[in-house]
C-alpha cells in the first residue's frame, strides 16, 4: 500500500513485496511466477514456500534463497517494519503514488519504496549529467532546472553529486516538484544524500528506490536505476556529460523507452561535453538550447501547467474530475470519446473537464479535443 504504516496489505501485495526482496528475482521472473500461480501471486503467500519452490520457474540461486524462507507473509511484515523504522512507504504499480509513466516501461518494478509525497499528475523531464562538469557549469544547470520547474514541469534526476543535484536544487528553488531515483535502498543513503533528504521532504520532493531496505549502492544498481529516471519522465535531457558519463545510460534507456532525448551542446574543447556532443553527432538526441526546447519536448504550454506550490490540487478534485482524468490520454481525445469511456452524464463531464482545465491537469485543443498533461 502507499502507506506502509498500515497492516492492510492484501495477500497479492504480501507475495509481491516478499518476492521482490529476494536477490536476483527481477520483473520478468515475477511475471513467470504469476503465470506459474495461475495469474495471481496470492496463492504463493497462502502456501508454505516448501510446497511450491521446487517447481517454481526461477534460477537455482533464487530457488536456494526462497527455500530458506518459511512463508512470504512473514517476510513482507519484516520489510514493512524496516520501512516504518526509516519512514519509508511502499507504492505498488496500481497505486497513485507510483509514477504513471513508469507503468509503461517493459521491465518496470512492481513496486517502489519512497519518502515524500508524490504530487499530482504532470509532465516531467529527466535532467541528468556528470558528477564533475567543467568549472562554473553547476550554477547554469541549477538555473535551467529552476526555469523548467517554473513552467510547471517536474524535474527527475538521481541525486548524485554534480549536475543531478544542481537540477534538484533548481527545482526546489522554484518551489517546484522534483523526484530522485536512487541506486540504494532509502535506509542506506550516502552522507550527501542523507543531508539532501530533509530539504526534499520539507519542500515537496520525493526520494524513490526499487531496492528493498538494507541494499547498498553498487556498480550494478546505478545503471538499473537509470531506466527508472527516464521511465518516470516524458523526456530526457542530458545537461552535461563526458564520454564515459553514467548519464549516457539514462539517455540510452530513454531511447529504448520511446522518450524524446535532448542534449545540450558544449564546446568541443571541453572533455566534459564530449558525451552530449556525441549524442547530437550520432543523431541520438535533439539539441536543447534553452528552456523552451524542454517544454516543447514534454509537450506543454507553461501557461496551462500546474504551477509550483499547487501540488495539493489533486486531493481537492471532485470524484467526477478524477474519473474523467482516468479516461484521458496523452493523445487528444474528442468529448464523445471521453464520454463513451466514462460513467458520467454529458453535463457532469463538461463540469469535470472544466475543473481539470482550471487546475492545469488537462489541455483543451481546438475542436473540443482534450489531452491530459
Amino acid at each position: 500500500m502507499a502507506d506502509a504504516e498500515t497492516d492492510s496489505l492484501t495477500a497479492e501485495q504480501q507475495a509481491c513485496l516478499a518476492l521482490w526482496a529476494v536477490p536476483g528475482l527481477g520483473p520478468r521472473t515475477l511475471v513467470a511466477l504469476r503465470a506459474f500461480a495461475d495469474g495471481r501471486l496470492a496463492p504463493l503467500a497462502s502456501t508454505p514456500v516448501r510446497d511450491w519452490v521446487s517447481d517454481a520457474p526461477v534460477s537455482p540461486q533464487v530457488r536456494q534463497r526462497l527455500a530458506a524462507v518459511a512463508g512470504l507473509p512473514a517476510v513482507a511484515e519484516r520489510l514493512l517494519e524496516l520501512c516504518r523504522t526509516s519512514g519509508t512507504r511502499v507504492a505498488f504499480s496500481d497505486e497513485r503514488a507510483y509514477p504513471e509513466r513508469l507503468r509503461d516501461v517493459e521491465d518496470a518494478p512492481p513496486l517502489l519504496f519512497f519518502r515524500g509525497q508524490p504530487g499530482p499528475p504532470r509532465r516531467r523531464v529527466a535532467m541528468v549529467g556528470s558528477r564533475r562538469p567543467d568549472q562554473g557549469f553547476l550554477p547554469f544547470a541549477r538555473s535551467l532546472a529552476r526555469q523548467v520547474a517554473e513552467g510547471g514541469v517536474g524535474v527527475v534526476s538521481g541525486a548524485a553529486a554534480g549536475v543531478d543535484r544542481a537540477c534538484h536544487w533548481g527545482a526546489l528553488d522554484a518551489g517546484g516538484e522534483t523526484w530522485a531515483f536512487l541506486g540504494s535502498a532509502l535506509d542506506a543513503l550516502d552522507p550527501a544524500q542523507a543531508r539532501l533528504l530533509p530539504h526534499f521532504l520539507e519542500r515537496g520532493g520525493v526520494f524513490f528506490s526499487e531496492l528493498p531496505p538494507g541494499v547498498r549502492a553498487s556498480t550494478t544498481t546505478f545503471p538499473r536505476r537509470n531506466r527508472l529516471i527516464s521511465g518516470a519522465s516524458d523526456a530526457v535531457l542530458v545537461v552535461r556529460a563526458g564520454a564515459e558519463s553514467g548519464s549516457l545510460y539514462t539517455a540510452r534507456a530513454g531511447r529504448a523507452q520511446g522518450r524524446p532525448v535532448l542534449a545540450m551542446p558544449g564546446d568541443v574543447r571541453q572533455e566534459g561535453a564530449a558525451g552530449c556532443n556525441a549524442l547530437l553527432r550520432e543523431g541520438h538526441a535533439s539539441a536543447c538550447l534553452d528552456v523552451k526546447d524542454v517544454w516543447r519536448a514534454v509537450g506543454v504550454d507553461p501557461g496551462w501547467m500546474v504551477a509550483p506550490g499547487r501540488e495539493d490540487c489533486w486531493a481537492r478534485l471532485s470524484a467526477e474530475a478524477r474519473g474523467a482524468y482516468a479516461v484521458l490520454d496523452r493523445i487528444p481525445r474528442t468529448f464523445d470519446e471521453v464520454l463513451a469511456g466514462s460513467t458520467l452524464t454529458p453535463a457532469a463531464l463538461v463540469s469535470a473537464l472544466v475543473e481539470l482545465e482550471m487546475t492545469g491537469l488537462v489541455l483543451q485543443h481546438p475542436g473540443r479535443l482534450y489531452e491530459k498533461l
